[in-house]
């Protein structure tokens, strides 16, 4: 068995995927399992995923099924007791592997930790804004705003994921802010504060510019929380505040765009939410706003 199975999910991702698996494969640290799994490509990323042979195990799915499922798809089939993800248009540095390694190996109570990252952006490496800088230990309050975590920097226990569950395919976009919040809300997050990832933006495909709206799915993703009976109340508070702020923008956002019933749905909610209806299994009927006439 070996110590880190590296899942990367991958779709149409023909020029860039090869990269990424050869990042891995040249890590020092050599004792990883590496699983791709080709989201129902339609371009030739079959064929280049070939040419690695045996040297990594790739999983098909027949059509487009979404990140999430991708991720789960590669979880579910792998073996190691650490698991790290990577993104098909990321790539690692040389010693990412074996100073996540070394860390686990250090601090044997942490259950998940991720690096520092370099940024390119359209080809020209840029600094990442205030709002974007990574906390350590508790960073469950300020990862309520954005995401924090970055998949492609993550090492974490496979037990980690028994506790808390998988990626929520539900969730066209923003399934890593919810899976983040599932565990910072019950365990402290450490950053390993060296840049190990090389992580590329602003092409046309990636999931932040085909998605829209996606603070709704960050609210869909904190009511589910709510309801999950896991926060203390210091950290409902916080919450419900966050919440509050995000369904006053999309809300007035959906009303200037026509959508009012959408818009009046997402104004009432923070309020629904904190009164108490949003409690138990009763959250399910607050994910949805109603259908437009």
């Amino acid at each position: 068995m070996s110590a880190v199975s590296v899942i990367i999910p991958t779709f149409n991702r023909a020029a860039k995927v090869a990269r990424a698996v050869s990042s891995v494969l040249y890590q020092p640290f050599g004792d990883c399992e590496i699983i791709v799994v080709d989201d129902g490509s339609e371009d030739h990323t079959g064929a280049v995923l070939k040419r690695f042979g045996n040297r990594i195990l790739i999983l098909e799915h027949p059509e487009n099924r979404g990140v999430s499922a991708a991720r789960n798809t590669g979880i579910r089939a792998s073996r190691a007791p650490f698991i790290a993800f990577l993104d098909s248009d990321d790539y690692w540095l040389p010693e990412k592997l074996s100073v996540q390694a070394d860390f686990f190996r250090d601090h044997p109570g942490a259950v998940a930790c991720q690096t520092q990252e370099l940024w390119i952006r359209k080809g020209r490496r840029v600094n990442p804004m205030k709002k974007h800088r990574k906390p350590t230990g508790d960073i469950f309050a300020p990862s309520l705003r954005l995401c924090l975590v970055s998949p492609s920097a993550v090492m974490l226990r496979r037990s980690l994921l028994d506790e808390v569950g998988l990626f929520d395919e539900t969730l066209p976009a923003c399934e890593d802010y919810d899976l983040w919040l599932r565990v910072s809300c019950r365990h402290p997050l450490h950053l390993i504060d060296t840049p190990l990832v090389v992580k590329e933006g602003g092409h046309p495909d990636q999931l932040s510019a085909t998605v829209e709206g996606l603070d709704r799915y960050r609210i869909r993703s904190m009511v589910k929380l709510i309801g999950s009976a896991l926060l203390g109340p210091e950290q409902i508070s916080a919450v419900i505040e966050e919440l509050r702020m995000k369904c006053r923008i999309y809300g007035n956002g959906c009303i200037r765009r026509g959508r009012r019933e959408e818009g009046k749905y997402y104004l009432r909610l923070a309020d629904r939410v904190e009164g108490g209806s949003g409690a138990g299994p009763r959250t399910k009927d607050l994910l949805e706003p109603p259908k437009e006439k």
